[in-house]
């Protein structure tokens, strides 16, 4: 179920940064665990990084000292600092918020790191 709109993903150039944020379109109580995943062409969805209530963090490997994930509780918003971009991270990154009875997903924005 979508109920989740991202932004900020664009065309950056290899070692750019950008900033993607991710809101809910409506109210959605009992947010839990929020993430980011990207979808490469030809590739399957993978974990990009999550955030907990409590601040805990889980970056994938290969984002690991480049991206930086954080959120506002009192706007169940979430947040992905992408520096040092390659095009590798080329990709559409969805955000998802886990709740109680399942998890919400967004349509996803479009980042794209070429020279």
């Amino acid at each position: 179920q979508e109920r989740l709109v991202e932004s900020g993903g664009g065309l950056v150039q290899p070692g750019g940064s950008l900033r993607l944020s991710c809101a809910p379109s409506g109210s959605i109580f009992g947010i839990r665990t929020m993430g980011w995943y990207r979808q490469a062409p030809g590739k399957e969805r993978e974990l990009v990084a999550t955030i907990a209530n409590a601040g805990d963090t889980n970056y994938a490997d290969s984002v690991k000292g480049r991206f930086t994930i954080s959120r506002d509780n009192a706007k169940n918003t979430v947040y992905l600092q992408m520096n040092n971009l390659k095009p590798a991270d080329t990709a559409v990154y969805y955000c998802n918020a886990e709740v109680f009875t399942g998890y919400y997903w967004g349509k996803g924005t479009l980042v794209t790191v070429s020279s």
